[in-house]
């Protein structure tokens, strides 16, 4: 079973990001990965166990065994897979940084989000 990666293309900023990240992986060889769009398909987030809003606002990555990792956990997955991303991997997975970098993301989601929903992109 293939990783999967649960994201919002309805969000521009969300949808660049993960873009640039799909065609990473790509060039690099990495094609064992779904890519799961629940601006397109919602019902997808009954996988993860989320809310639709909560899968809209936070990035989503489903490992083969089934671990879910949310946020900047999610990007770090998405880092450790990708070579030359490796090391981003590595450094925000120490304490001190994986803590400043989660907490760096949620507030960064969260008024993205709050952004989205104003310019009603979906």
């Amino acid at each position: 079973m293939p990783s999967k990666v649960y994201y919002n293309s309805a969000c521009p900023v969300c949808n660049a990001g993960i873009k640039d990240q799909r065609q990473r992986m790509e060039a690099c060889g990495i094609r064992d990965i779904e890519w799961v769009d629940v601006h397109e398909n919602p019902e997808a987030v009954r996988e993860v166990g989320a809310s639709l809003e909560q899968v809209r606002e936070r990035l989503y990555v489903k490992d083969p065994d089934g671990r879910l990792n949310v946020g900047a956990d999610a990007f770090t997955r998405l880092w450790s897979q990708t070579p030359g991303q490796r090391w981003l991997a590595k450094l925000f997975q120490l304490p001190v940084l994986r803590s400043f970098a989660q907490t760096a993301y949620n507030v960064f989601a969260r008024l993205l989000y709050r952004w989205n929903r104003a310019k009603r992109h979906w």
